[in-house]
């Protein structure tokens, strides 16, 4: 593209080959009616189903569609985050390939951009097709990052989102491995609003954050924007520090007593499991941000692409 659009508009796409056409149709038919120029980021991360030939064939037929091809399969985070990296539009929306997230709502993003905000994010008011604990454990999350992280994340707010050109450049900056955008746009700062919108079902395929993604996720939320996890292991220390003196001063009256209470080895017993593991939990949750560090000293790049595949 030779002129720099106004928009960029942001796909991951994980073997999505049924929605494909769909997106693109209908992702065409709101830009186009803006009247400025746009330009549409596909990011094939690491598909197995003809996605990636599905993105090169719409490139040959649309100089907007931006091909990135990744060498495998990266997640979605680092899809999204190379869609960033290979935006050039003034304003970049980022939106789900399943259309979930129906197109037609970036226009209302785009008018809170015009009014003078810089991170424009979709709020669901209400969430069609998803089950009751898929709707729980989402409730539970967002009230747990608000609660002990230091950024006030919106509610029910996924990654569909509007980006002002400055906030991708500073977030084009942070690159750490185990990333979270949506709490990553929202520590930038900046102006932001939300837009309301109803979230719909998919429109072909399966999920493709199963229960497994959904927990890293929120692991990668909670160590990338939290202390709390490690300052829980201090609490628990001091608690059971103080439960243990207690229990001392009262064996040792009990003792002086003549009582029996307690006696044997089962209450030692199961005193040794339990603190054991709570020792085996606060290592655990050490090792976590002990690995996190030990994925940012390697130095390697978030993604690979596969230039030979890109259509000139």
């Amino acid at each position: 593209m030779n002129s720099k659009p106004t928009y960029t508009i942001i796909a991951p796409i994980y073997n999505e080959i049924d929605n494909i056409q769909a997106l693109y149709t209908r992702v065409c038919e709101v830009m186009d009616s803006t009247g400025e120029s746009w330009e549409f980021v596909m990011i094939d991360d690491g598909s197995s189903d003809g996605s990636t030939d599905a993105i090169l064939e719409l490139k040959k037929k649309d100089h907007k569609i931006v091909p990135v091809i990744f060498a495998r399969n990266f997640g979605h985070q680092i899809a999204v985050t190379a869609g960033l990296d290979y935006s050039q539009g003034d304003a970049v929306v980022i939106i789900d390939a399943d259309l979930q997230d129906p197109p037609e709502v970036i226009l209302d993003l785009i008018q809170k951009w015009k009014e003078g905000f810089e991170v424009v994010y979709a709020t669901r008011s209400k969430r069609e097709g998803e089950t009751w604990f898929k709707l729980f454990t989402a409730l539970a999350f967002y009230r747990l990052i608000q609660r002990i992280t230091d950024i006030n994340l919106p509610m029910d707010t996924g990654d569909f989102r509007l980006l002002d050109r400055k906030v991708v450049d500073v977030m084009g900056g942070m690159r750490e491995k185990h990333r979270f955008l949506r709490g990553m746009s929202v520590w930038v700062g900046f102006r932001q609003t939300g837009v309301e919108y109803e979230r719909a079902e998919r429109l072909a395929g399966e999920t493709k954050y199963p229960i497994k993604k959904m927990f890293r996720l929120a692991s990668d939320a909670i160590t990338g924007f939290s202390y709390f996890p490690l300052q829980l292991a201090t609490y628990l220390g001091f608690t059971f520090t103080g439960i243990s003196f207690i229990a001392i001063l009262a064996l040792i009256i009990l003792r002086l007593a003549g009582s029996q209470f307690l006696m044997g080895q089962a209450a030692t017993l199961i005193a040794v499991l339990f603190l054991g593991g709570v020792q085996l939990l606060s290592l655990g949750m050490i090792g976590e941000y002990i690995g996190r560090l030990y994925d940012e000293a390697k130095g390697r790049p978030l993604y690979t692409v596969r230039d030979d595949l890109e259509v000139k």
